[in-house]
């Protein structure tokens, strides 16, 4: 679970880094921060379990499973990547190991998490869906009748909201009526948790829950999973001002890094050393490169594939 968070962090500083340098087209929406979440949720999951992701969900593929030469690819707009290089950062999908997609559009997903759970049903299996949210969602539509369907037919959808506490530049405080997002759950009758999104542990427990939940057929779980980004909304946000994030704030969120919080956990409880530590992120290094080079070397679409794989 720690080479997992790692293997995120170090997998967006490097998009990051090819962004700046005109490597990759198009604006990157980095996860940094919010590893925690993405790894826990994902850990209680199997490989035929569903998940639907979001446009800042790099660290979701990846703590599903996806592989990483495949999903720099497709950030490089490379036909060996997940979506033959025409979905780019923000629709990354792979159905082989349950990865639905993601999907750009704020709240766009979780209508298509409850096609997923209404399948699981009608299929009478004991898969879940891994339903992944912003904050901002939380007042589209979508998410309302989402949960309302869900929690109606109980259908077994874990709703997981990484609360940011920023929809691009709006704060929460200043956008949402209840106390808690979790508080939401209340109106549709089904449980509702405030989690420490920084705390990976926590994460883990509180999902496996609502995991073991709805493989029993109790419906489905809200959980309001607290972190922060380190970076601005996208790659060309500084993700600060006035009306937006002072550095007081930034400077004691990344004090709860969550990468360090574990980091320290596991050496205290001598469950990792500092030897470990550095191969973890030798390894973790290479893959990145690797995945780098793998892409690079990747041919671009040809353009008779332009009409190919297209809905009409």
């Amino acid at each position: 679970m720690y080479e997992q968070m790692l293997t995120i962090r170090s997998f967006e500083e490097k998009a990051i880094e090819l962004f700046e340098h005109n490597v990759i087209r198009g604006n990157i929406h980095p996860c940094i921060g919010q590893e925690a979440v993405s790894v826990g949720v994902c850990s209680n999951l199997r490989k035929d379990d569903y998940m639907v992701n979001n446009h800042r969900g790099h660290g979701n593929c990846i703590a599903k499973g996806a592989d990483l030469k495949f999903m720099m690819a497709e950030l490089l707009g490379r036909s060996t990547g997940y979506c033959k290089g025409k979905g780019g950062s923000m629709h990354i999908a792979d159905f082989e190991g349950g990865n639905l997609g993601a999907n750009g559009i704020v709240g766009g997903g979780l209508p298509i998490a409850v096609g997923a759970g209404i399948s699981i049903q009608n299929r009478d299996t004991d898969q879940v869906v891994a339903c992944f949210f912003g904050d901002g969602a939380t007042n589209q539509g979508t998410f309302h009748e989402s949960l309302n369907l869900a929690a109606l037919w109980r259908l077994p959808v874990i709703f997981v909201c990484e609360n940011n506490l920023y929809a691009l530049s709006t704060p929460v405080r200043e956008a949402i009526s209840v106390p808690r997002i979790s508080d939401r759950a209340t109106a549709y009758g089904i449980p509702g948790v405030n989690i420490d999104g920084n705390d990976l542990i926590e994460v883990y427990t509180k999902m496996k829950e609502a995991v073991d939940r709805a493989r029993a057929g109790e419906g489905p779980t809200l959980l309001d999973c607290v972190t922060y980004r380190f970076f601005g909304h996208f790659t060309g946000d500084p993700g600060r001002g006035i009306t937006y994030r002072t550095k007081e704030e930034m400077d004691q969120w990344l004090n709860r890094c969550p990468i360090k919080r574990f980091k320290e956990q596991l050496i205290k409880e001598k469950m990792m050393t500092e030897e470990m530590e550095k191969t973890i992120e030798t390894n973790v290094r290479v893959s990145i490169e690797e995945a780098v080079q793998f892409a690079e070397k990747s041919p671009l679409p040809s353009p008779e594939e332009a009409t190919q794989d297209l809905f009409y």
